[in-house]
């Protein structure tokens, strides 16, 4: 059976990619370090420094597994200007307009960076999900568990300089 493929933008991946090898190459070797301490200072049932060393080392091991696997699942979609920008897909930044005439903006990412602090939402939630493959000026009925709302699409945007940490919103 295939695997479902998950998108993500460059940055993100990066990201991902840069906590992997963190967790690998530095805070996995410092942690083994430490245990390897407290084990040699005698009695480890009652040394607590290294039943939390141990407990640590679980945790560090645990989220390189998931994240070792999880990349194998993702497939990086390259986001900048294009030569079609009529449609919202994976990696615009949208400016939306409620029924009480807020504004927002989104940049519809993967469900791997998403970060609605920072305008990032996922293309599988249901802000995105009703988002993909609408027009400018399209009206878009959004089902939240808080209750249906329409946005009006007000722009759409595909730009390349979006940093995961650090993107400046489309003005």
């Amino acid at each position: 059976m295939a695997e479902r493929k998950s998108y993500i933008t460059r940055p993100g991946y990066e990201k991902l990619r840069a906590e992997l090898d963190f967790l690998w190459k530095e805070e996995r070797p410092r942690v083994t370090q430490a245990v390897s301490v407290a084990a040699a200072l005698g009695d480890r049932s009652e040394n607590a420094d290294y039943i939390y060393g141990k407990k640590r080392l679980r945790e560090i091991d645990r989220r390189i597994r998931f994240l070792t696997k999880r990349m194998d699942e993702l497939e990086v979609v390259e986001v900048g200007p294009r030569a079609r920008t009529d449609r919202v897909y994976f990696g615009a930044w949208v400016e939306l307009e409620d029924e009480d005439g807020e504004r927002v903006r989104y940049q519809l990412v993967g469900p791997d960076e998403f970060d609605a602090a920072k305008g990032r939402i996922s293309i599988e939630s249901p802000v995105g999900r009703a988002l993909m493959g609408k027009r400018k000026g399209d009206e878009v009925l959004v089902r939240r568990p808080k209750g249906e709302t329409t946005f009006t699409l007000l722009a759409i945007e595909f730009r390349s300089d979006a940093d995961p940490d650090g993107a400046q919103e489309p003005r």
